[in-house]
């Protein structure tokens, strides 16, 4: 492997950033929806079908989660999503970012409970 293949392999997302759009159908083919928020932020409004996994919690445990099916992390605005997606894709899941977090989800109208 050459320097250059080896720094864009170091450098990549080991996951992907998905749209409002794009998680609404990972969701409806089986994804999971973990929300990484704290608990105060989880009950200010959610996903309906979002499961409760704090990030600090999922950096010691990934209990719950299904390794075999795809697996999209939410939080407010994206950045511990994706923190969570990278690590999930680094213990072999198919990790996903939600762009935007929760203030995106519901700029596109879709339902908080």
């Amino acid at each position: 492997m050459g320097f250059i293949s080896s720094l864009k392999k170091a450098f990549s997302k080991p996951y992907t950033t998905v749209s409002v759009a794009e998680a609404k159908e990972l969701l409806a083919s089986g994804a999971a929806l973990i929300d990484v928020r704290s608990a105060q932020e989880w009950r200010s409004g959610r996903a309906p079908q979002a499961k409760h996994l704090p990030l600090d919690g999922l950096q010691t445990s990934t209990a719950g989660i299904n390794r075999n099916k795809p697996v999209i992390a939410v939080c407010a605005s994206g950045v511990r999503s994706a923190s969570a997606a990278r690590l999930l894709a680094s213990q072999g899941y198919q990790a996903y970012s939600l762009r935007g977090g929760m203030g995106a989800w519901r700029a596109a109208g879709e339902p908080v409970r």
